[in-house]
């Protein structure tokens, strides 16, 4: 009985500190807004810039060096039905919804003014 227990109460814990785990994995996406890019981009350097200035709380990845994450954009921009043949970077994933730059970086920075809002302190 007294082994009983004791597994009983490893599993319990071992599954409440898994669901924490995934609530703060799922709440860190949630909040995060995700910058697919490379550093050889004059334009991915220059939106990293500008959201840096307006206190944007982001997470970049250089698609040069991690194919990872390129695999992960390129899965993200089939999912929502956008041609990777004419794709120019950076590419921005706010919370689900996919930003691409469109070939006129200030047209694409005044989009990501008024469509990402700065973190609340």
């Amino acid at each position: 009985m007294k082994y009983l227990l004791s597994a009983v109460l490893f599993f319990l814990t071992i599954h409440i500190n898994a669901q924490k785990e995934f609530r703060q994995i799922k709440e860190s996406k949630k909040e995060k807004i995700i910058v697919y890019g490379s550093d050889s981009c004059h334009s991915c350097l220059d939106t990293k810039d500008f959201l840096t200035k307006r206190n944007i709380k982001f997470i970049y990845y250089d698609i040069d060096l991690n194919t990872k994450k390129e695999q992960e954009m390129l899965e993200k921009l089939q999912n929502t039905n956008i041609p990777i043949n004419t794709l120019n970077l950076p590419v921005i994933d706010n919370k689900g919804a996919i930003y691409l730059n469109n070939g006129n970086l200030n047209e694409f920075l005044k989009f990501l003014d008024k469509n990402i809002k700065k973190d609340e302190n």
